[in-house]
Order: structure tokens, then sequence, then C-alpha cells
């Protein structure tokens, strides 16, 4: 079976602030670590390469799945020291892309054309173009071959305007996902806030929180297992 690319942010500081962002840990660890279970490799990529920085409030939320991922030589090395820049990366290899999470995506995931570039070969070879929580944002921009946004008339999830008053943080953020989702011809789905939830349509599958990564794992799996 082909590859999966872990797409990470590269961003350590919200905008205009002191107050330090990036990679929320269990986005991206319990995630690989459902695709270690099956069997899966996966490659990590970052917008600009090298370096991932962790948001330290994600530590707060670990558990012995996420610390066996994040205590391995392969992720120190392969996703936080030595990101795979999009350049090095061939998307004939990957049968799908996973956007990671947290606030820091929401300034280098939407805007980054090599990024949009693999993810339309990547779904125009039948793979599929997956994120969970603000990893939402890699989606918002990516076009098709006819110049329509790829998420139009697509039902959609992420991180919702009720979680981001919990986390402090809506007056800080860009955007908000829904009204972007929405501006470009998405269907916004979400629950109750915080709890897991991945909807997928097609070859998309989201998923809304930092607690939904292992089911957007889990479904990518179980449609990869039927594409066999």
């Amino acid at each position: 079976m082909k590859k999966i690319l872990v797409v990470l942010t590269n961003i350590n500081h919200y905008h205009g602030t002191d107050d330090p962002t990036g990679l929320w840990l269990g986005e991206a660890a319990e995630f690989v670590a459902v695709m270690q279970t099956a069997g899966i490799q996966v490659d990590y990529v970052s917008p600009k390469g090298g370096f991932v920085p962790l948001d330290p409030r994600s530590m707060k939320y670990t558990n012995q799945e996420i610390m066996k991922v994040y205590e391995t030589d392969d992720f120190q090395r392969r996703a936080l020291s030595n990101s795979l820049n999009p350049d090095q990366v061939n998307a004939a290899d990957y049968t799908a892309i996973y956007y990671t999470g947290d606030h820091g995506v929401m300034w280098d995931f939407p805007d980054n054309p090599e990024l949009q570039r693999i993810a339309l070969t990547i779904y125009q070879n039948n793979g599929f173009v997956t994120s969970v929580c603000h990893g939402v944002a890699g989606l918002l921009n990516i076009k098709d071959s006819n110049g329509d946004y790829l998420i139009t008339n697509k039902t959609i999830t992420g991180f919702t305007a009720a979680e981001e008053a919990i986390a402090a943080k809506r007056s800080v953020v860009p955007f908000l996902n829904k009204p972007e989702v929405e501006k470009h011809g998405g269907h916004w789905r979400q629950k109750r806030f915080y709890s897991e939830f991945a909807v997928q349509d097609g070859q998309l599958i989201t998923g809304q929180n930092p607690f939904s990564a292992t089911a957007v794992a889990t479904r990518l799996i179980q449609n990869l297992q039927v594409n066999q």
C-alpha cells in the first residue's frame, strides 16, 4: 500500500503576540498510532520543511499512546526536527494526505500552493484528503482542474466557533472555520463542543477537534482496506 503524508505547521506563535502555538501533539501522534497498527507508512511535511514546534498546551493532554509515538527517534527526527519540504514530496507515492491542526496552521496552511498541488494530485489519483481540527484550513483554498474549490458541495467539519471561545482564542485567530468553509461552497457539520466527530464525503474525511484524530484515522483505514 502507498504511504500517507502527514502535514505539520511551522508556526510557533500566534501572530502579533508572544503566545506560543505549534503542532497539537495528539492530533499527529494518535493518527500515526492507528497507521502503525495497520502497517501503513507515513511521511511528514511542513510548509517550510525542517523544524516543527509543539504547542506546549498539548503536552497536558497526552496519554500512553501519544507518548509512545512522541518518544520514538523516528517521530523526533522525521516529524519534529527534519520534516520534508513540499518540493521533496512526490505526490504519486501517497494514497492520502492528512492535515494536522492547532492554531498555527491557520497562518501557514491556507495559502501554500505546493501543498495544494500535492493534495489535489493525491485526490485526482483517487486518494483521500483528510484533516482534523484547524487542519481544515489546509483544504479551504484547494481548487480542482476546473478552478472550483475542492470543498464546494462537500460536507466537512473542523474546530468550531464555540470551541474557539472556550479556548479563549476567538479574538486572536485570523478567521473562523465555518464561515470560510461556507464561503467556498462547503456544507458545515458539527457536534457538541469537544466531542469526537468525524465526517466523510467521498474522498474527503474531516474531524472536528483534537479528540477526533483517531476517528479520522479509523475511517481512512476502513476506506483503504475496501479499496485494496
